[in-house]
């Protein structure tokens, strides 16, 4: 079911942020993703009563245990360190702009 529920999330949201209340690398990348003003969906594993178990699956999906795991246009992009490095080398806003989770600057 954690499996299905991860996936279905990932689908279903052109960003996800797997992350948890507590954790602050999951407050940076959270923070980031404001600044740039990114729509997208925050998983809070430690307050979802199937927390641990979806927090497995995408261990067994990505191979990444820990959060923040991050997903834009269901591609797996990794934790604070790669989410944060994408955006010093200016690759994240294009990411973002095409997965639609920013709104196009207006000309």
């Amino acid at each position: 079911m954690a499996m299905t529920k991860a996936k279905e999330l990932v689908s279903s949201n052109s960003v996800v942020v797997f992350s948890k209340t507590y954790c602050p690398y999951c407050t940076s990348v959270k923070k980031l993703l404001d600044e740039l003003g990114a729509n997208y969906k925050t998983v809070e594993l430690d307050t979802e009563g199937d927390g641990s178990q979806v927090q497995s699956a995408l261990a067994e999906w990505t191979g990444q245990r820990s959060v923040p795991n991050v997903f834009i246009s269901g591609k797996h992009i990794g934790g604070c360190d790669t989410t944060t490095g994408m955006h010093k080398e200016g690759k994240l806003i294009p990411l973002l702009t095409e997965a639609g989770a920013l709104a196009k600057a207006s000309a």
